[in-house]
């Protein structure tokens, strides 16, 4: 899991014509992103890096010259390795450590995987797809998920339920 890549933003668009590019956040603001000079196993180097004030970013890198080339990078993801990110304290998580995981049932049925961890607004919601490609979704917290390790999550019966 250690050199597994995880992507921190996204090149939304250029800004400006001096090769600046608009990022969209997925860590927790701007100040995340300060923690790393390089992305891309080095491919793109910063050189600024400032808050957008509406919860982006904009950027630029050594190797983006113009707005022509800023643009081209429009939905380039800006990845590092998961070891060079922050350890965590217990209970907490990366999504990109869940993504993939095998999930089954606090009764031992197998559910599927997870495939997405979203967040609208009130806690991170996992999205287990089944075998079958039926999807299901379910809270990121202690009732729906009592257990999880870097091999699977266990959801509570109840929660994977079908219908």
């Amino acid at each position: 899991m250690t050199d597994r890549p995880v992507a921190l933003a996204a090149v939304i668009g250029a800004h400006g014509v001096t090769g600046d590019v608009r990022l969209k956040l997925f860590g927790e603001g701007v100040a995340a992103l300060k923690h790393h000079r390089a992305f891309n196993d080095g491919a793109l180097t910063v050189e600024k890096l400032r808050d957008d004030g509406k919860g982006g970013a904009i950027a630029r890198f050594a190797q983006v010259s113009g707005r022509d080339a800023a643009e081209a990078m429009r939905g380039t993801l800006l990845t590092v390795p998961r070891a060079a990110l922050p350890p965590l304290e217990p209970g907490e998580y990366y999504h990109a450590d869940l993504l993939g995981l095998a999930a089954v049932s606090t009764e031992g049925e197998e559910l599927g995987r997870c495939v997405a961890v979203e967040n609208f607004g009130a806690g991170d919601v996992l999205e287990i797809e089944r075998a079958d490609g039926r999807r299901f979704m379910v809270p990121m917290n202690e009732t729906a998920v009592p257990e999880w390790s870097a091999d699977r999550l266990v959801i509570n019966a109840a929660y994977a339920a079908e219908d």
